[in-house]
C-alpha cells in the first residue's frame, strides 16, 4: 500500500528546537564557562584601552563551545550597540583547511569578497589586516574546529601579535577566539602561539546524565506534543549520551530520531523502545562513518586492537598493541610510526568512541598509562576494516591462531 504525505505530526510540535542548528535561548549547565567567556570579553565593552582578552576553548564535539561564544558575542554586540561602540565578530569554521594558508585565503573572501588563492602568505596576510583595519573599532575573529590547521599555526600568532607588530593601528583592536574538539591540537602548537593565544584558556568538560537531561527537558518542551514521550525517553537518551561522550549534540540526536521512529510507524507515543532503536542505528552509523574516513595509520593501529580483541587480550597496553600495530604494518608493506604516534592515534580512536582507553596505575614505582580495547561492535568494525582487503588479509595472518570467520559471516 503506498503511503501519502501528510500536514502535522501528532508527535511533533515544533522539530527545530532538535536539529544541530538551533539557537538555544539559555545554557545553564554552562554557567561557569559563560562566565569565563563573559570577563574574557569584558574590556571590550569597558573601553578603557584595551581590547577583548585572546581564548582558546577545548572540550569533545557536543559539549557547548560554539554556542557558548554565540552566546556571550551577542550580548557584547548589543550591549556596544548599547553604547555605541563599535565592535564586529567574525566568525568561521576551519573545517576543510588545512593550514593558516588556506584560513586566511578565506577570511579575506570573507571580508572582502577577493579570491587570492595561489598568492604569497605574505600578500594575503597582508589583505587580512588591510580588511580588519577598514572595518575598525574592534574586531573578533571566531576560528571554530581550528585543529584542522594542523602545525600550520601561524595565523595564531599573527592575529594576536598585530597590534604590536604594526599591522593594525594603535586606536583599534583584534582579538582571536579559537575553539577546538582536538585535546592533542593544543598541545602540540608552538611555545610561541601558546604564549601569545593563551590569554584565557577554558576547557568545556563532557555533560553528565543529569545535565543532559535537563538539556533535553527544555527542548522537548517546545518539539513534543504534550505527554508523547514515555518518561522513560529523555532519561534513556540522556544516560546513554553520558555514558559516551557526554555530548548535547548525540542525546538530542537520539531523542530526534526515537520520535522519528515513532512518527513513521504511527505511534502516537514515543517509548522506551524507539529510543533504543534510534541509538543503536545512529551508534552504528557514526563508527562506520569514522572508520571509513579514518587514514591508513588509524586503521592500521584499530585492526591492532581488534586482532588482540579477537585474541581475547585486552584491554590491553601500548607496548602490546604497539608490537601488533608492527606486525600489521610490516604484513602491508606499510610505514612504521613509533610507538608514541601510535599511542596518540589510540587516544584519538578513544574520542571517536571506536576504542576505549582507560587510565591506570602500576604500583608505587610506575606512573599512570592507558589501556585499550574494542568499545565498537566487533563484527561490524572487521566488517568494514575487511573492506580494504590488504588489511582483511593481514587480520587473517595476524590472527591465524585464532578463526575470525564467524565475526565476518
Amino acid at each position: 500500500m503506498s503511503r501519502t504525505f501528510e500536514r502535522g505530526s501528532p508527535i511533533f510540535e515544533d522539530e527545530r528546537p532538535l536539529t544541530d542548528d538551533w539557537d538555544p535561548e539559555e545554557l545553564p549547565e554552562r554557567d561557569e564557562e559563560l562566565g569565563q567567556i563573559h570577563n574574557a570579553l569584558a574590556p571590550a565593552i569597558r573601553n578603557t584601552g584595551v581590547g577583548p582578552h585572546n581564548m582558546f576553548l577545548f572540550g569533545k564535539t557536543g559539549q557547548g563551545k560554539t554556542a557558548g561564544v554565540e552566546f556571550k558575542l551577542d550580548d557584547l554586540v548589543a550591549a556596544a550597540n548599547d553604547a555605541g561602540l563599535n565592535i564586529t565578530t567574525v566568525q568561521y569554521n576551519c573545517a576543510g583547511d588545512s593550514s593558516s594558508y588556506h584560513v586566511l585565503i578565506n577570511l579575506v573572501e570573507r571580508l572582502t569578497g577577493d579570491n587570492l588563492n595561489g598568492h604569497p602568505i605574505s600578500k594575503i596576510t597582508d589583505e587580512f589586516f588591510d580588511a580588519v583595519t577598514e572595518i575598525g573599532g574592534t574586531v573578533i575573529i571566531v576560528l571554530d574546529e581550528i585543529d584542522n590547521i594542523g602545525t600550520s599555526d601561524e595565523i595564531l600568532y599573527s592575529i594576536p601579535r598585530a597590534k604590536s607588530n604594526g599591522n593594525i593601528p594603535d586606536d583599534m583592536h583584534l582579538s582571536i577566539i579559537g575553539i577546538s574538539n582536538n585535546f592533542k591540537f593544543r598541545d602540540n602548537l608552538s611555545p610561541k602561539v601558546k604564549d601569545t593565544l593563551f590569554d584565557e584558556e577554558i576547557h568545556f568538560a563532557p555533560y553528565d546524565a543529569n545535565q543532559l537531561r535537563s538539556i533535553l527537558e527544555r527542548r522537548a518542551d517546545q518539539a513534543f506534543k504534550e505527554s508523547v514521550l514515555e518518561d522513560e525517553v529523555i532519561p534513556l537518551c540522556a544516560a546513554h549520551a553520558a555514558q559516551d561522550k557526554g555530548s548535547a549534540r548525540q542525546a538530542l540526536r537520539y531523542l530526534y530520531k526515537a520520535g522519528e521512529l515513532a512518527a513513521n510507524t504511527g505511534s502516537d507515543m514515543v517509548t522506551e523502545h524507539h529510543v533504543r532503536t534510534a541509538q543503536d542505528r545512529i551508534d552504528r552509523k557514526n563508527i562506520e562513518k569514522g572508520i571509513r574516513e579514518m587514514t591508513v595509520q588509524d586503521q592500521l593501529t584499530l585492526t591492532a586492537v581488534v586482532a588482540l580483541e579477537v585474541e581475547g587480550k585486552t584491554p590491553a597496553k601500548t607496548t602490546e598493541l604497539y608490537a601488533r600495530y608492527k606486525d600489521i604494518a610490516t604484513e602491508i608493506d606499510a610505514n612504521i610510526r613509533t610507538q608514541r604516534s601510535v599511542r596518540d592515534h589510540l587516544l584519538e580512536l578513544d574520542l571517536m568512541g571506536v576504542i576505549t582507553a582507560t587510565k591506570k596505575q602500576t604500583g608505587n614505582r610506575g606512573g599512570p598509562h592507558y589501556v585499550f580495547e574494542l568499545a565498537s561492535d566487533l563484527g561490524m568494525t572487521l566488517d568494514i576494516l575487511s573492506e580494504d582487503s590488504r588489511i582483511g588479509d593481514a587480520i587473517d595472518v595476524v590472527t591465524a591462531n585464532r578463526s575470525i570467520q564467524e565475526y565476518l559471516d
